[in-house]
């Protein structure tokens, strides 16, 4: 099994075959709009901008499971991240990451590196395959995971 045999939808509402970034290296975030971790978003841009052409895509997944801090629309949240942080990744739509509703892209991510999301900012460096390698907590800043994706994408 891999990411890639996972769709998922823009903020738009758009259907996203993840197949579609097979031989890309994916980081795939759970975010919110009004967190302590929300400037990670410049970051995280800022790694986009730097890897895209090697072939790295950021995806960002809204979730409004921790605090209420995503209390948003898709589509608001997608306009809240290019006017903040001039975003310019895809913003997919918001969904849940845990629980029984959680979006079993989530419940793959998750499984397949033993891990939890506990909070907003969770971080998943997926490789070329669309295996899952390794997950982040929130507290690890983007611009730290530069390396792992230098490896990924050598």
């Amino acid at each position: 099994m891999s990411v890639y045999e996972f769709t998922s939808r823009k903020a738009n509402g758009e259907s996203v075959p993840l197949r579609q970034y097979e031989n890309k290296v994916l980081l795939i975030v759970n975010t919110a709009s009004e967190c302590g971790f929300t400037p990670q978003y410049a970051d995280l841009q800022s790694l986009y901008e730097a890897y895209k052409d090697k072939g790295l895509v950021v995806l960002g997944f809204p979730c409004n499971q921790f605090g209420g801090q995503e209390p948003g629309t898709s589509s608001e949240v997608e306009a809240f991240c290019s006017v903040n942080y001039g975003v310019t990744f895809p913003i997919m739509e918001k969904l849940d990451v845990n629980g029984p509703d959680a979006d079993p892209l989530f419940d793959y991510l998750k499984s397949a590196t033993d891990g939890e999301i506990k909070w907003n900012f969770t971080k998943f460096l997926i490789d070329r395959a669309g295996n899952p390698v390794k997950l982040y907590d929130s507290s690890v800043k983007p611009l730290d995971i530069a390396p792992d994706i230098d490896k990924l994408l050598a």
